[in-house]
């Protein structure tokens, strides 16, 4: 004779009217597991950081002034040139005012060139002027 494939078992899951029969009953949380004691210990260690926050930031920064200092004036000249080419995009998006741009920058170059590079005695100029302002630049007479 075949044994069924399949045995009943009795199942030992509640069922739904087992488990909450009355209306409008909410279930009560658990004590806390935690005393009182322990969450003024944990109070007391954060109020104690806290306290001692800003020596911990004063004594950081005055040791670390010069490489902060020089971090933020990076970080200051990125944000502008990126502000300064975000600007220009725009303007150049306008319409005319790239082409003009460009006519300005012809003209500045042709001006440049009859102004300075065409005579011997106005490239000397130039290149007396440029020394100058490199000798201001690194503080001393360059050669």
């Amino acid at each position: 004779m075949q044994e069924p494939e399949f045995t009943e078992t009795k199942s030992t899951e509640a069922t739904v009217s087992d488990i909450n029969t009355q209306t409008g009953t909410i279930t009560k949380l658990q004590p806390p597991t935690q005393s009182q004691d322990q969450w003024l210990k944990y109070g007391e260690q954060i109020s104690g950081f806290l306290a001692t926050l800003p020596e911990y930031v004063s004594s950081f920064f005055n040791q670390y002034k010069q490489p902060l200092v020089s971090v933020g004036l990076i970080v200051g000249a990125i944000v502008t040139v990126k502000v300064l080419l975000a600007i220009l995009d725009s303007l150049n998006d306008i319409p005319l005012v790239a082409p003009t741009f460009e006519l300005i920058g012809i003209g500045y170059s042709a001006w440049f060139v009859y102004r300075y590079l065409l005579k011997a005695s106005t490239r000397k100029e130039l290149t007396t002027e440029i020394t100058t302002l490199k000798s201001q630049v690194v503080g001393k007479n360059a050669p």
